[in-house]
């Protein structure tokens, strides 16, 4: 009983080594990948900065005709865009952005554009009115994508198939936090004061110009959101890896006690078997 004692705890500690070499393999990746994308969130962080500056100066000098994307109306029906990743293992990334988007859409009439795999499926088994299908892989959308997303979203909204648009992301913070968000896209909150387009002289009328601008921003803020989104999910997949590794190691610790422990039985009762044997004769 004892020796198959002894061969099925060998048999876990290879198991649990083999484990922790894939985790350790993923581990590293997520680093690697991680400084990438945290060069990329440092570089898309600007852009759409600069140009709500530019939106607000435009509007600034066509203050007596708002353009429809920066007037307020009674919200009727909230199209989110969630975006999320397009695997697992990354501890509680997922499930922590569909919670607080489950908490934000309570009560309420709306609709979600998913972006990720796992955003896809999420929002299809729940049965959720879903704007579009063709963001279905976070890898794959670039800025490209962005711009064809913008400009599906601000084409709806001006033909009021929703009345607000809200993008769910998981902010990136450090390599342990990473913090759910979300961040109101259309109608746009102009920003206030003096900025340094206001009393620029621009060619054509200002409401053209910032029909043509916004959906730039909003392909800004949302590729700015998806790269964020990026970083968080390797921080959080780093993180998941580097604990499992840690609980790998610590289960071999206790299975190598366990398979001493055993060996040390089976030499003892050796040992009593020969002296007992040794006695008779």
């Amino acid at each position: 009983m004892s020796g198959a004692s002894m061969k099925q705890i060998k048999t876990r500690i290879k198991s649990v080594e083999s484990t922790r070499q894939i985790t350790k393999a993923m581990e590293l990746v997520a680093t690697s990948k991680l400084r990438r994308a945290k060069q990329r969130v440092e570089n898309a962080r600007p852009y759409h900065e600069v140009l709500l500056e530019a939106i607000s100066g435009l509007q600034a000098g066509a203050a007596e005709s708002p353009t429809v994307f920066a007037q307020a109306r009674e919200v009727k029906k909230t199209c989110y865009v969630v975006i999320a990743g397009d695997r697992g293992l990354a501890g509680g990334y997922n499930a922590n952005l569909f919670r607080m988007v489950r908490d934000m859409t309570q009560g309420e009439d709306y609709c979600v554009l998913p972006v990720g795999k796992k955003a896809l499926e999420h929002f299809q088994r729940l049965g959720c009115e879903v704007v579009s299908t063709y963001f279905g892989v976070t890898g794959s959308v670039g800025i490209g994508d962005c711009t064809q997303m913008a400009r599906l979203l601000c084409r709806l909204y001006a033909e009021e198939q929703f009345d607000r648009v809200v993008v769910a992301y998981t902010r990136f913070q450090s390599m342990l936090s990473q913090v759910p968000v979300s961040d109101a896209l259309l109608p746009i909150t102009l920003q206030q004061g003096e900025t340094r387009y206001s009393g620029a002289l621009v060619e054509g009328e200002a409401e053209e110009l910032i029909a043509a601008i916004v959906p730039q921003y909003v392909s800004g803020v949302l590729f700015s959101a998806l790269c964020e989104a990026e970083a968080s999910e390797h921080g959080a997949r780093r993180t998941a890896m580097n604990a499992a590794n840690k609980n790998a190691g610590e289960i071999i610790d206790t299975l190598v006690l366990k398979y001493n422990r055993a060996r040390q039985a089976v030499i003892t009762q050796e040992i009593t078997e020969i002296v007992s044997g040794a006695e008779a004769l």
